[in-house]
């Protein structure tokens, strides 16, 4: 009998052990080969704050490039290595968890006051931390799903710090979105013959119509809207499991912060539409879509597109892939993204 205690003793104690590691284990981001490369991940204070930020790059003499990640409150740190290989061969990549998102959210700070007013200052406040760590004067922006909302407008407050803008999965008028978004997934399930998906869908029409509530995204996930390269869904799980940059505590903050993010920052996009705040960006403009997007409709953010003011811009739209063609289709995208730097230097 005493033995069998010991026994169980010993496992609660590795299985303590084995926990308190996982919660506290240390985190890093793997180095890339070069004199000159650099990777790093790290806590820095801005505006009162600490802001995680991962920058990664095969030579620090190289243009950077400022990633707003979506979501609300979505970091793309865990797993986004897998997919800027071939970025960083050309590019310096900055991801930042944002304030009160994955790595960036502490227990004990106070967030009541979360808006995308202070999301842009802190990328405004960031980008003079990066520009003068590496000695550039602009960086290329790009924001991704709701991150294109604070990118954008990030543009629009200090074109003087930024070389281009790029929205991927760029927000626009978003009842137009949803509908798009609404009308597709209720074809798709009808096509699909299920008819309980087409019943719940339908029921919401109005509300979606009134700007109330937003097309179920386990739905249109479920019917292409969202990937179809990939699983970005599974990526997350991956990431946090088994790459360095997130430990089992940094998990917990990530799900802490999109709790307390989303629901304060989606009705403010709702109720302050983003083609009514910036009509005009004083530097290029490239909004960047996946075909099968609807998540931000392609439509919808063509409409915006066509109405936005910019000394340059374009609207490149990649065929195969949905809301994520930086991931899905990750050798044109980096393909493009040369192109489109050595244009803009010409």
């Amino acid at each position: 009998m005493k033995t069998k205690r010991k026994i169980l003793y010993v496992f609660i104690l590795i299985a303590i052990i084995l926990l308190l590691f996982s919660l506290f284990s240390p985190t890093w981001t793997p180095k890339i080969k070069g004199n000159n490369s650099i990777s790093k991940l790290e806590q820095i204070n801005i505006n009162g704050t600490k802001l995680e930020v991962m920058i990664r790059g095969a030579d620090k003499k190289n243009p950077v490039i400022i990633f707003v990640h979506g979501g609300p409150g979505c970091s793309e740190i865990p797993y986004v290595r897998k997919y800027q290989d071939l970025l960083e061969k050309n590019f310096t990549i900055v991801h930042y968890d944002q304030r009160g998102s994955g790595k960036s959210y502490h227990f004990l700070e106070d967030y009541s006051n979360l808006s995308t007013d202070v999301h842009v200052d802190d990328l405004l406040a960031l980008t003079d931390y990066i520009t003068k760590e590496f000695g550039q004067q602009k960086v290329l922006l790009i924001g991704h799903s709701f991150g294109t909302y604070i990118g954008i407008k990030a543009a629009e407050k200090a074109p003087n710090k930024f070389a281009a803008y790029i929205g991927i999965g760029q927000v626009a008028d978003t009842v137009q979105s949803e509908l798009d978004s609404l009308d597709y997934t209720v074809y798709q399930a009808k096509q699909a013959n299920n008819k309980k998906d087409v019943e719940k869908l339908e029921s919401l029409r109005e509300s979606i119509v009134r700007g109330d509530t937003f097309t179920p995204r386990n739905l249109v996930r479920k019917y292409g809207g969202a990937s179809r390269l990939i699983d970005d869904n599974m990526d997350y799980v991956k990431g946090f499991l088994f790459k360095p940059e997130y430990n089992l505590l940094d998990m917990i903050r990530f799900f802490k912060g999109v709790s307390i993010s989303q629901d304060v920052l989606l009705t403010e996009e709702r109720n302050n539409n983003i083609t009514s705040i910036v009509d005009h960006l004083d530097i290029p403009a490239y909004f960047v879509m996946g075909k099968y997007d609807y998540m931000t409709s392609v439509n919808a953010a063509m409409e915006y597109f066509k109405e936005l003011e910019a000394p340059v811009k374009d609207f490149v739209i990649f065929d195969r892939s949905a809301h994520y063609p930086q991931f899905e289709e990750k050798e044109q995208f980096a393909e493009w993204l040369d192109k489109m730097w050595v244009e803009l230097l010409e």
